[in-house]
């Protein structure tokens, strides 16, 4: 906590609202004790035959008042706590949003995608409970602790001090010891249920063996042991947690037992006086729903540490990265200068000094088997990844401070480009919001989709129907050329577009995709060298490093592993 961004900040930012939840909060436990307490001078009182009704008149009133304080203030503490978590909540997930989306480019390198997940599904959810079921009663408890220690010292000194330690024992001995025990025991649950899922995956997979193997009934045992075991810790925990509780009871009835024999003691000279024994005893009980939750809440304080541990983990990128600049996107021209990259949970280079010049307006294609790095490259390329050696720049500006304008620059078809489920109308616009109908019906003219969709029912209008379902492969992704078209780039990456399309509607798209962009520098990622002359240089990534490059037709003259390969896509 000593250097939460997540957390702390709203106690300053929100102080105002804090100190009314806290108010209101001690208003409900003080009408609540106050209620019992009025309650039990009033039948005191009732039970001595006062000789006016008037004597318990005035009790009778508050009574009533502090029977309808308490849920209203309940109330009230209720809505102004929930309204806090609501404040804080969205700006904790415009904070998250605005972080991932300003890390994008290395957020992956540190965090795996279940953590993302993890992050925006339950940390949020985690911070809010903290403050709802902890921090809020914690505090609001630790106030009736201070307040009920004072008022009983104003009467005698001792026996306040007395009291404060029975309190202190109750609030903060307690929850201390609770949290330390259940800690350890949740974090051995966690690695048993790691455990357990990792058994639970490698017999799943196994199964088949099992059964071949004869041991049906082996194979439904062998988890048991660790179910046996999470179980058993499970026990101990909820038997810990009704054990402490129990303890928490038992010391607040030595309170009350003990202000029993205090007021038995200072009150019974008279008969008067004798009025406010059950007054104080009953007033004193109500105080432990504000006492005891404290130790529950801090029984969630390892889970919710954790989640602010991981928000806490997610960095903004630099100064220096965050420098963002602008450039003109005529000409642009791709230098890639002897970088590399490898993934966190590898220990080789998936790239290794790569190097490579893209004039503006030129073809590059990049081949090589799979796992190579083709895609990596296009990710490094746009910005998506960093490399950990090296830079790629962009008429010699670094493409991670041009993340501003990528859209501008960088278009991209990949092999499923994904079509909503809307008008043919609205898909190709995404390419440009401002796009003209009469634009809209060039770009289709342009990738040989505009007959198609004019036979269509509905023409523009018609529904491509959930992810596209209406159109065949070749013709979605003429219709993801066609929003790359009012785009507009001057960059265009084509990753694999053409992976499970047959070899016609591969040559027609192919030739359509290099007439279309013409003017466009184009990087192409692809698996086979079909239809490589479409590019001025080819790029051969095997084992991390470039293998051969060069322009098809040099390649083909003087490289036999290259002519070996282009034999081979051939069939031949």
């Amino acid at each position: 906590m000593k250097n939460d961004t997540w957390v702390k900040p709203y106690f300053t930012k929100y102080k105002s609202l804090l100190l009314v939840i806290f108010f209101l909060g001690t208003m409900t436990v003080f009408c609540g004790g106050a209620l019992m307490f009025t309650s039990g001078y009033t039948i005191d009182k009732s039970a001595t035959h006062p000789y006016n009704i008037l004597l318990i008149y005035v009790p009778v009133l508050l009574t009533r008042a502090f029977g309808i304080g308490r849920p209203v203030f309940r109330y009230l503490e209720r809505l102004r706590s929930h309204n806090w978590v609501l404040k804080i909540t969205s700006d904790l997930r415009t904070k998250l949003y605005s972080t991932l989306e300003n890390d994008a480019s290395y957020f992956n390198e540190t965090h795996k995608t279940g953590e993302i997940l993890g992050i925006l599904a339950d940390d949020i959810d985690h911070i809010q409970n903290l403050f709802l079921r902890t921090i809020f009663p914690t505090i609001i408890g630790y106030i009736v602790v201070i307040l009920i220690s004072i008022g009983l010292g104003w009467f005698n000194l001792w026996f306040g001090f007395l009291i404060l330690l029975l309190l202190l024992i109750e609030t903060v001995l307690v929850p201390l010891i609770s949290v330390s025990v259940q800690e350890v025991r949740k974090f051995k649950q966690k690695q048993i249920k790691s455990k357990l899922y990792t058994e639970l995956t490698d017999n799943v997979l196994g199964a088949n063996d099992w059964i071949i193997s004869g041991r049906k009934e082996d194979f439904k045992y062998l988890t048991s042991n660790s179910i046996k075991e999470l179980n058993q810790s499970k026990n101990k925990t909820s038997n810990f947690s009704e054990n402490r509780d129990l303890f928490l009871q038992i010391i607040f009835g030595l309170m009350v037992v003990s202000l029993l024999i205090f007021t038995n003691l200072t009150f019974t000279n008279n008969q008067e006086a004798a009025n406010w024994v059950s007054a104080f005893a009953l007033g004193l009980l109500p105080l432990s729903d504000s006492l005891i939750p404290v130790s529950q809440g801090f029984d969630e304080w390892p889970e919710y540490k954790n989640s602010i541990t991981r928000l806490n983990s997610i960095k903004l990128v630099n100064k220096e990265k965050n420098i963002q600049n602008k450039i003109d996107l005529n000409n642009l021209s791709i230098k890639i200068n002897d970088i590399s990259f490898k993934y966190s949970n590898e220990s080789s280079e998936l790239i290794s000094s790569f190097s490579q010049e893209i004039p503006a307006g030129s073809n590059l294609a990049i081949i090589g088997p799979s796992g190579s790095g083709k895609t990596t490259i296009l990710q490094l390329l746009m910005g998506d990844l960093r490399p950990i050696k090296g830079s790629i720049t962009i008429n010699d500006i670094d493409v991670l401070s041009l993340q501003t304008q990528r859209s501008e620059i960088f278009s991209v078809l990949n092999q499923n480009p994904f079509l909503f489920n809307t008008s043919v109308m609205n898909n190709i616009r995404l390419g440009n919001q401002q796009a003209s109908d009469t634009q809209v019906v060039d770009a289709l003219k342009k990738v040989g989709m505009l007959n198609t969709i004019e036979k269509l029912p509905d023409k523009l209008n018609t529904l491509v129907e959930e992810s596209g379902q209406r159109f065949s492969g070749g013709e979605k992704q003429r219709l993801a050329l066609a929003r790359i078209i009012l785009q507009d780039t001057p960059i265009v990456i084509l990753d694999e577009p053409t992976v499970g399309l047959d070899p016609i509607t591969e040559n027609n798209l192919l030739e359509t995709l290099f007439d279309v962009l013409k003017d466009k520098t184009v990087i192409w990622v692809t698996h086979h060298l079909h239809n490589i002359n479409y590019a001025n240089t080819v790029v051969f990534l095997a084992n991390s490093h470039i293998e051969m490059q060069g322009s098809p037709k040099y390649l083909f003259k003087t490289n036999k592993h290259f002519q070996d390969l282009y034999k081979m896509d051939q069939g031949l």
